[in-house]
């Protein structure tokens, strides 16, 4: 046999690998019956299935088979008849002949087509799972899922990390989501959680000496699932000891271009990188989608003194929409509704025309305000300029969001833009109690300028805490960490975390920097994510062999369910009624 491709005693190769170099060769496949067609009573053509592809089988006389039967089949590699090739498959040029075909295993009809051609609701297809994942597209997605895997264990190897695997029952941790508890049995009223990450764990590992640590790791979190959002989801997770967030960087890069090969052919050149500030400025939002234009123009100066009440406002923000002069009233009030319910005052709209600018609030506008409003990034006639007049940070991210709304194009297209975002805030405004929030968690390195502003001006402090973006989706963060402790205190006092608390839900972390935490820094994103975009699917569903539903259930199986009344009584566990 010349085939590379596996051989085991039921078969000599896979379907979708039959070729002309079979040619004169009895083989055997097996697979599934795709399709089953008979010419008269003396002729049938089975196309047969495995993961690798379809190849025809012809054979003399009737076959008693139907779609889905599990078949193994004996037959002659030769060339199919003239006019009859199949450019549209691998195997297309030849068939198997004089087969004999053996039923492994009989199917009723399936509840759905298996072969692309018919849109499949999504609640039937999760249903049937099992048979939705016999369909070329999700073969495919999570056959480049895993190929995806493969070259991050690669690179990380290459770069001098271990893989180490840390616990999934594990102590409630710091990071801001809901978790998922799990009762005791053996301690009845105490509860391990699942990781929301492995965090505090891979800190442990670098106070243990490892240096450098690495895991493909399943991660759980009890939130609302979105599109790019699972309850479990597996992350590339990393830590290392003596390093800089540009080490961290550069290991990432590598490892996520290494992947893009992998998946796509093709290496991407290096990623780019802004600060917050500027990510914020220019596209109002920190992941924004460098896939097209629309950049945020400031028009702060020539509307600092101006008489029209709109534009009385800090900051002044446009935006040019290519082509967007043609706009219904019903879209752009529509726009302003969103502008509106993302909690902008309003927004203001204009046309650019051969003979100037169309727009009600035109004629309250000076000739120096007109003219800004008109040459705003280029305008030309036929665009379309809107304008949020308010508070930075609000008007940056309304234009953010109308971007998102009116440029971004389907995940599939265009060249993939791939982004470093730094220097995040440290904290995020306060909490109902007036302390402090942290952007990140409280383990983040405070960037060594702002040091002096933790007390005495804490939300302008920056962080050593950075994002990888891809397309307008947020890929993972990371961060240089803590490792002294008179840093830790501080803030944890910007947090107003007492001592008694620091140590109820830390203590086993700073008791392990007393002695000898060395300088480190890690970063973790969503293999889920990165596959999506690499499979051009716009929600991770598409790249997970058994995802739940966007209600958060696994149709499937049903999940969840209730447990037994021996398992409530064992677990001494008590139930609200549903109300």
């Amino acid at each position: 046999m010349t085939s590379n491709i596996e051989s085991t005693s039921l078969r000599d190769l896979l379907c979708g690998s039959v070729n002309e170099n079979h040619l004169g060769q009895t083989l055997t496949v097996c697979g599934w019956v795709a399709k089953r067609r008979e010419h008269g009573e003396h002729l049938a053509f089975v196309d047969i299935r495995d993961r690798s592809g379809v190849v025809q089988a012809v054979v003399d006389g009737s076959v008693d088979v139907r779609s889905e039967y599990v078949i193994r089949v004996t037959g002659t590699v030769t060339n199919r008849p003239e006019g009859t090739v199949n450019d549209k498959l691998a195997t297309g040029r030849v068939e198997l002949t004089d087969c004999t075909v053996e039923v492994l295993s009989a199917a009723e009809p399936p509840p759905f087509q298996l072969d692309d051609r018919v849109e499949i609701d999504e609640q039937v297809r999760l249903r049937y799972r099992y048979l939705d994942l016999r369909r070329e597209k999700m073969q495919r997605n999570l056959r480049l899922r895993a190929s995806v895997n493969a070259s991050l264990r690669k690179a990380m190897d290459a770069q001098g990390f271990c893989e180490v695997e840390t616990p999934l029952l594990w102590a409630p941790t710091p990071e801001g989501a809901r978790e998922f508890v799990v009762p005791s049995r053996l301690h009845p009223g105490e509860f391990y959680v699942l990781p929301q990450s492995p965090q505090i764990a891979k800190q442990l590992l670098m106070v243990g000496g490892f240096d450098r640590y690495y895991q493909v790791a399943r991660c759980l979190r009890d939130e609302d699932l979105r599109a790019d959002r699972q309850f479990e989801f597996t992350q590339l997770d990393i830590e290392a000891s003596f390093v800089t967030q540009e080490d961290i960087m550069a290991f990432i890069s590598s490892a996520v271009l290494d992947a893009a090969e992998a998946a796509t052919g093709t290496r991407p050149t290096t990623i780019a990188s802004m600060t917050w500030a500027q990510a914020l400025d220019l596209y109002g939002t920190d992941k924004p989608d460098l896939r097209f234009g629309m950049v945020l123009q400031d028009l702060s100066p020539v509307f600092a003194a101006t008489e029209v009440k709109a534009f009385s406002a800090p900051v002044v923000k446009a935006m040019r929409v290519p082509g967007g002069a043609d706009f219904s009233r019903s879209k752009l009030d529509a726009l302003t509704e969103q502008a509106k319910g993302l909690g902008a005052k309003g927004l203001a709209w204009f046309r650019v025309t051969a003979e100037g600018l169309d727009s009600p609030l035109e004629r309250f506008l000076n000739d120096e305000e007109k003219a800004a409003i008109a040459q705003c990034d280029g305008a030309t006639p036929g665009d379309l300029i809107l304008c949020v007049a308010d508070e930075h940070a609000q008007a940056c991210r309304t234009l953010g969001a109308l971007r998102v709304t009116l440029g971004s194009p389907p995940v599939s297209e265009g060249e993939p833009k791939y982004l470093w975002v730094t220097e995040f805030p440290m904290f995020e405004g306060v909490d109902e109690e007036g302390n402090l929030q942290a952007a990140h968690h409280p383990f983040t390195m405070p960037h060594h300028d702002d040091l002096d502003l933790i007390e005495t001006d804490p939300l302008k402090v920056r962080s050593q805490a950075y994002d990888l973006v891809l397309n307008g989706w947020e890929l993972g963060s990371g961060s240089v960490r803590i490792h002294r402790s008179d840093i830790q205190a501080r803030i944890f006092s910007a947090l107003g975390i007492s001592d008694e608390e620091a140590e109820s839900r830390f203590g086993f972390l700073m008791g392990a920097f007393k002695y000898g935490a060395p300088p480190h820094a890690g970063f973790a994103f969503g293999i889920d994510r990165l596959v999506a975009i690499f499979a051009g699917e716009d929600n991770i569903r598409e790249v997970i062999a058994y995802p739940k539903t966007q209600s958060g259930t696994d149709v499937m199986t049903g999940a969840p369910k209730s447990i037994t009344e021996r398992q409530v009584r064992d677990l001494r566990l008590k139930f609200q009624p549903k109300v």
